[in-house]
């Protein structure tokens, strides 16, 4: 038993701290290269959790070997516009000023059903109403409509906009986040002062509380467990 929990164990720092030197854009992106990548290595990292007669290292090695693939490929593609577009692809444009590019739709085997769903996913319905659609080389539609159909910003009514600055945690599931108090420029006098007022005894009662540049706050009670 303690042989498979150490196997185990190995088996997935490995896979972590891979994924982790990848970056964040392979977590949030997968492209081509990287969903292959993913699906051999948990086929490959699976084997020798399976059968114990499976030298570790069998598992290991190939991992390791597709991780440095990978990173070639990545370096490479950075380089060469050339060798992006034969790993990757190149983005599709299935809206050109509100009419449907079908050539691109069969191309990319886009169904009109497809299309719908995406764009109500971000609150459009009427094609007419958008200028550009582009199926990114990840497989996510981003939808561009004519500047006439855009949200109306501050700075087009010519209103001052402040700026309120990231929102900080401080208080988070009860606890009290003393690095981020310190980092606001905020002390525990000036926490006791903002749970008072919100009607709070003390933070065990809070499940969030977060402070902006600006000091505005947000304030949730926690629900009562019934």
């Amino acid at each position: 038993m303690a042989i498979v929990i150490c196997r185990t164990l190995i088996i997935y720092f490995a896979l972590l701290i891979t994924m982790r030197i990848l970056g964040k854009r392979q977590l949030g992106e997968l492209e081509l290269s990287e969903f292959v990548l993913g699906a051999l290595i948990a086929d490959l990292a699976s084997h020798p959790l399976q059968d114990m007669g499976i030298p570790l290292i069998n598992g290991l090695v190939p991992i390791i070997t597709l991780f440095c693939c990978e990173v070639l490929i990545a370096g490479l593609t950075m380089k060469s516009i050339r060798l992006r577009t034969v790993f990757f692809g190149k983005p599709s444009v299935l809206i050109a000023r509100g009419q449907i590019v079908q050539r691109e739709m069969r191309r990319n085997r886009f169904t009109l059903d497809e299309l719908m769903q995406e764009l109500r996913s971000q609150g459009r319905s009427d094609i007419r109403k958008i200028e550009y659609a582009i199926l990114e080389t990840d497989g996510k539609l981003n939808v561009i409509p004519y500047p006439s159909e855009a949200p109306v910003t501050a700075a087009q009514l010519g209103l001052p906009a402040p700026d309120t600055g990231l929102s900080t945690i401080v208080i988070s599931d009860g606890r009290i986040l003393d690095a981020n108090l310190r980092h606001l420029g905020l002390d525990q006098n000036w926490l006791a002062d903002r749970l008072r007022e919100n009607g709070a005894e003390d933070a065990a009662q809070v499940f969030i509380m977060t402070v902006n540049g600006a000091g505005q706050i947000y304030f949730a009670r926690k629900e009562r467990k019934t």
